[in-house]
């Protein structure tokens, strides 16, 4: 029989600073807060935002890592899978829960917004991130793409007149 798949991937924005504990092991376990919001426009043409709050769970050196770089109202891409609970309170009511168990984690937004870090993944194995996958400029962490390290900026003073010629023609891009 064929294996289904539990994908889920949100962008969006922290509504509270990390929570971060550790088992008695000391795995890192974090839960964050995500709410991400969309546009429409009713029947009037009225823009109308919904805003959804997702419960987002990272386990292990992930955990680390987001609760170590994120802050509350820092935008980050997540991708993980739905798993849901049903538990018993304190009250003797059964609840339920849906959360998001993170996998793979893109800090996005400039240094001052508290993003602009890494790509980070959490592999199947172990809770050790893994590389990423590739070394996209700018927060977005663009997949595919070449596996070249970016060039290094030159460095070279500038001549008379402010114009630098020590500059070489046979740029890669």
């Amino acid at each position: 029989m064929a294996r289904g798949i539990n994908k889920v991937i949100l962008v969006g924005n922290l509504g509270n600073d990390p929570e971060t504990r550790y088992t008695q092991g000391g795995m890192a376990i974090t839960r964050i807060s995500l709410a991400t919001t969309s546009v429409r426009k009713d029947k009037d043409g009225n823009n109308q935002e919904r805003t959804e709050w997702h419960r987002v769970v990272f386990f292990g050196k992930l955990g680390e890592i987001a609760g170590e770089y994120l802050r509350k109202g820092s935008s980050v891409y997540v991708e993980g899978s739905l798993r849901y609970d049903k538990y018993t309170g304190n009250d003797g009511v059964e609840k339920y829960s849906t959360d998001i168990i993170a996998d793979e984690m893109q800090m996005l937004g400039g240094r001052g917004e508290g993003g602009g870090g890494g790509n980070f993944e959490r592999s199947e194995r172990s809770s050790a991130p893994r590389a990423p996958r590739s070394e996209g400029g700018g927060g977005a962490g663009a997949r595919g793409g070449s596996s070249r390290p970016a060039p290094a900026p030159a460095q070279s003073t500038p001549q008379s007149g402010g114009f630098d010629d020590s500059f070489d023609d046979d740029i890669p891009f």
